[in-house]
């Protein structure tokens, strides 16, 4: 990259900067979190110069790189706040809630394809996008809040993890699908079978590295340095770009990566005491001064509502396929015992956050020549609305039922919830 676009680079990051500062300060007199900020200054930019800048074909592949740094740091941090013990005795409710909010989502999701006139295929397939989760989006809040160790961020944080496997098989059936249409049959067939095996070998290698990590590696590698924060810092990025290219090369996801990095890291932080809490401030620091805005700029910027106005009906319906179909998945889950209205309700809103992967799909099957630009447009449309409504809402929840839902990563005792439900 040449001077002149590292120059133009950083002054369009000092813009969006600046005026990012200045309207967090006005969000924090409403006491809306200011990581927002980044997002809605962000979005406002789309509609300028600023927006064919970085996003054009000369810094757009720089731009892109530090927006994924900050999914990297945002979501290993989160990785550093989650107890493995205290997800293991919600597991069983993660996966109901993720099966639930998912299936709802993919429901509504197909009858609106078929309502609208579309065939199955294709409305199987836009009923796939309804149900992954961008859990990057809401955790900043999470933290913001102080709600990541409670059972409302375990709840988000877990089922958005394992959204994340379901945007790994969208994401091959939408390829093999591309491939069926583009190649013969019997290469398709290989092709498939040789994906397969890759795909389940990377995996397999991928979670034997993060069992040894966690077990035995991490802990001995921050015993060969001194016991100061810039040494477990220097581990913590090891671990992190590690895990996070490897889950990226596996096709996992660098979601995936960065959150099992922090989990990784986690015992190593605690066992190292003080100098573990000063690291830990160290990385929130330029998680949320730096890295994380990075990542809400990409995204605020990637807002598109065209859509809204070409194809209204089409992305407003497609944005409420996803949006009912799972706060109802999530409902289900308070008459079993689970969780509290209140709960539900924080929940629901925070697990619809949505963005690349539906947009990612979209894009593929316009490529392909598969969907018309009128879908795809309100494809992009009901992504962007989600981006600015969820947040917004999750944001107003939060703050109004803060002190009920910092609650304990405990499961529920059936009597117990009946109670909660009746003061919700």
């Amino acid at each position: 990259m040449s001077e002149i676009l590292v120059g133009k680079l950083l002054l369009g990051l000092t813009l969006l900067l600046g005026a990012s500062y200045l309207l967090a300060a006005l969000l924090g007199r409403a006491r809306i979190p200011g990581i927002l900020g980044a997002l809605f200054v962000a979005m406002a930019a789309h509609y300028s110069p600023l927006n064919d800048l970085l996003l054009g074909p000369d810094l757009y592949p720089a731009f892109s790189f530090l927006a994924n740094l900050g999914v990297l740091f945002l979501l290993f941090f989160i990785g550093l706040q989650i107890d493995m013990g205290e997800m293991r005795k919600l597991s069983k409710d993660i996966v109901w809630l993720t099966v639930l909010n998912t299936v709802f989502a993919f429901i509504l999701g197909m009858l609106v394809m078929l309502a609208m006139g579309y065939g199955w295929l294709l409305a199987f397939v836009i009923g796939l996008t309804r149900m992954p989760t961008a859990e990057a989006v809401i955790v900043p809040i999470l933290d913001e809040f102080n709600l990541i160790r409670t059972r409302v961020g375990h709840f988000i944080v877990g089922t958005g993890v394992l959204d994340d496997v379901i945007e790994v098989f969208l994401i091959a059936f939408i390829s093999v699908w591309i491939g069926e249409k583009a190649a013969a049959t019997t290469l398709a067939g290989n092709l498939i079978e040789d994906e397969v095996l890759r795909l389940i070998l990377l995996i397999g290698v991928f979670l034997l590295a993060a069992w040894i990590s966690y077990r035995w590696l991490a802990a001995w590698l921050s015993r060969l340095l001194p016991r100061q924060p810039r040494n477990l810092a220097l581990l913590s990025m090891l671990v992190v770009f590690g895990f996070g290219g490897l889950a990226e090369y596996g096709e996992l996801g660098m979601v995936v990566g960065a959150i099992t990095g922090g989990i990784i890291m986690r015992p190593v932080y605690n066992g190292l005491g003080v100098v573990g809490e000063q690291t830990t401030r160290t990385i929130r620091a330029i998680t949320y001064g730096f890295f994380g805005l990075l990542f809400f700029f990409w995204v605020g910027l990637s807002v598109q509502l065209e859509g809204l106005i070409t194809s209204p009906t089409l992305a407003l319906l497609l944005f409420l396929a996803a949006f009912v179909g799972k706060l109802i998945g999530v409902a289900i889950m308070v008459p079993m015992g689970k969780i509290t209205w209140r709960e539900a309700g924080t929940i629901g809103i925070g697990i619809n956050a949505r963005l690349t992967t539906e947009i990612i799909v979209a894009k593929l099957l316009l490529d392909a020549k598969l969907i018309d630009i009128d879908l795809f447009t309100a494809l992009v449309a009901a992504s962007s609305l989600s981006t600015i409504l969820v947040p917004v809402l999750f944001s107003f929840i939060v703050r109004r039922w803060r002190t009920v839902l910092q609650q304990p990563a405990v499961p529920v005792i059936r009597n117990h919830g009946a109670k909660d439900n009746h003061h919700a």
